[in-house]
């Protein structure tokens, strides 16, 4: 009997509702682990070895505005979203559309970018699947920008609101709008 007080005092610790919110795992390891593809130019791609486009870039000023590193993980598409859910990555920034199945099984960010549908779904030489092509299949021109967000665990709220500060900063000073002429060739 010696030992119920201690394991009365253990049992929130065990609870669901007692994990720790992402920030703060963000903040103890001092680094954003960002999932990418790195396979669809101008968003996120190799060139020379090196991993560069519009969503590295991004992540990069993202991480910066978190004080932390930005620590870019390279995946393929099956991995993408469930390693975001299963919290191997704490966020996808793979151009994403805000779909209502997203929604259900994410917490996204503010959006960041509305790029036109025919930059997402345009072809190279080789064909690459896009996390995007999958959710918004553009039949006229008519049809509106999809809303690029970016998707992490559902239940982190303080996460949610440092990085939407985050973005929101690089957005009011400018720094987004010079990344989507720069990668995009438009005004975000």
């Amino acid at each position: 009997m010696r030992f119920l007080p201690g394991l009365i005092c253990l049992l929130p610790l065990l609870s669901p509702l007692a994990h720790a919110e992402l920030i703060d795992d963000v903040n103890d390891r001092g680094e954003l682990r960002i999932a990418v593809e790195a396979n669809t130019s101008p968003f996120n791609f190799k060139e020379d070895g090196k991993l560069t486009g519009f969503e590295v870039e991004l992540g990069q000023m993202l991480a910066g505005e978190l004080d932390v590193r930005a620590d870019f993980v390279v995946t393929d598409a099956g991995d993408l979203l469930s390693g975001v859910e299963s919290g191997k990555y704490d966020v996808a920034i793979n151009h994403i559309a805000m779909t209502p199945e997203l929604a259900e099984r994410f917490d996204t960010s503010a959006v960041y970018s509305q790029p036109d549908a025919q930059l997402l779904a345009r072809k190279d030489e080789t064909p690459r699947p896009l996390v995007m092509a999958q959710s918004f299949q553009p039949e006229e021109k008519s049809e509106p920008a999809p809303s690029l967000v970016i998707p992490f665990q559902k239940g982190n709220p303080a996460f949610k609101a440092s990085l939407d500060n985050a973005l929101e900063r690089i957005k009011d000073d400018g720094r987004l709008e010079q990344l989507s002429q720069k990668w995009l060739g438009r005004r975000n």
